[in-house]
């Protein structure tokens, strides 16, 4: 009994369940270590937000570096060895930073901060886009839709471990100690993804087999296709318009909390529990949820979902521009980015090749996205410039996400009919003589 309500809770396969695991224990360990990071680098944001605009500026352009390279990087290994390596990269950048916090006087730190900060908003998307571009190489349409959501709770328990742990030591140990800590996660992930690549070899019908090529395509190849592709630049513009509504959640939150809350230890133990709130929130929705959500609402209604969140949360701060109100509209937002935008977005590259799966991916979710930050950030710079309050900016944003809605649910549609066009013919039975 208990087994068939486990299984209409959580639709995973019994075959699925070895491979589903190792996917989220690698999750489990991405987010902890990103966690433990964001709550660092969310502090200096507070601390040096009258120069935000020019920290995102400066991501964008190391984002236009970095996608290039590893775009040359997956042509060139197989899965199972550049996924491992860009684990253990952002590694060593760690231990990195950590010599230099130490080793450096403190009238560097301030450049530190800074560069840890441009370094840091890199790490959050690769890491995250290199799990994800693996999972979905990994499992088809169909599965993605039933397994997508279970996975991701991984990523979620990682968060939650993460902000936790941050939240109880950020006050009791010196800031640079947790960058070291966090490199254990990272080199626990690079084993996982190395033993869910060997898994795919050995034989077993549940995952994709990565084969004897390598992903086709040069380093710029995957970035030309999202051009000449109206279904991944409709993809582009889903993931721009959503840093519109995350960038202007994000400098509000700077500002707010930078104005009520002046200790920097103080600051980054709120951010932590923030990050809690929202990673408790997320994880029942991701574990028992999402899939019977993307199954019932379908992709187009489940991508609609975010934007009709951040919508009625803007039009909340627009009329009560309080830091309680944005910390509530930011637990809603995250969670329901996470558990429900997250997955459904993530079923959309099932029905593309794998060089669009790892190139192309890696340019939306990075250069686009950082793209859209960048933008954005100065927009929002602008507004404030022009004297809008936090409130009467929020109202602004209000409208853009009717348009975010739409293309939403465009693109589910779209992503129904390649989804179709790709399934294998039924064949029909035979007729009797």
């Amino acid at each position: 009994m208990m087994a068939r309500l486990l299984r209409r809770l959580v639709p995973v396969e019994p075959e699925e369940w070895g491979p589903v695991l190792l996917a989220t224990a690698y999750g489990f360990c991405i987010l902890f270590s990103y966690y433990i990071l964001r709550a660092v680098r969310d502090e200096i944001s507070a601390a040096d937000r009258g120069n935000l605009q020019y920290l995102w500026t400066a991501v964008f352009f190391v984002m236009l570096l970095a996608v290039p390279l590893y775009s040359a990087t997956v042509s060139r290994f197989s899965r199972g060895t550049f996924i491992p390596l860009a684990n253990r990269f952002f590694a060593l950048n760690l231990v990195l930073f950590f010599l230099a916090l130490e080793l450096l006087p403190l009238d560097a730190r301030p450049w530190i901060d800074r560069v840890f900060y441009v370094w840091a908003s890199v790490f959050a998307l690769f890491v995250v886009t290199v799990f994800w571009g693996f999972v979905v190489d990994l499992f088809r349409n169909q599965q993605g839709r039933r397994v997508f959501g279970f996975i991701a709770v991984g990523s979620s328990l990682g968060g939650i471990g993460g902000s936790l742990f941050t939240s109880l030591i950020a006050q009791v140990v010196p800031t640079f100690v947790l960058l070291l800590v966090a490199v254990l996660p990272l080199e626990a992930a690079a084993w996982l993804a190395w033993l869910l690549h060997r898994r795919s070899g050995e034989g077993q019908t549940t995952l994709r087999v990565e084969g004897t090529e390598r992903v086709p395509g040069t380093a710029w190849t995957g970035i030309g296709t999202v051009f000449r592709s109206p279904y991944l630049r409709k993809i582009a513009g889903f993931i721009f318009l959503m840093t519109f509504a995350s960038t202007v959640l994000y400098f509000q939150q700077a500002e707010l909390v930078g104005e009520a809350i002046p200790d920097r230890g103080e600051r980054t133990s709120f951010f932590a529990r923030i990050d809690l709130a929202v990673n408790i929130l997320t994880i029942g929705t991701q574990g028992f949820l999402s899939a019977h959500i993307l199954h019932w609402l379908g992709i187009g209604l489940s991508l609609a979902f975010l934007p009709v969140l951040a919508f009625l949360g803007f039009l909340g701060l627009g009329t009560y521009p309080l830091l309680m109100v944005l910390v509530v509209v930011q637990v809603l937002y995250r969670s329901g980015r996470y558990a429900i935008a997250r997955p459904a977005r993530e079923v959309l590259f099932t029905v593309v090749g794998r060089e669009e799966r790892y190139k192309s991916k890696a340019f939306i979710d990075a250069a686009v996205y950082r793209g859209g930050d960048l933008v954005n950030g100065w927009i929002y710079a602008g507004l404030a410039a022009l004297g809008l309050s936090v409130g009467a900016i929020a109202l602004a944003a209000a409208p853009v996400m009717v348009i975010w809605m739409v293309l939403g649910v465009a693109l589910g549609r779209a992503q129904e009919e390649r989804a179709r066009l790709s399934a294998p013919p039924s064949v029909s039975p035979p007729r009797g003589p």
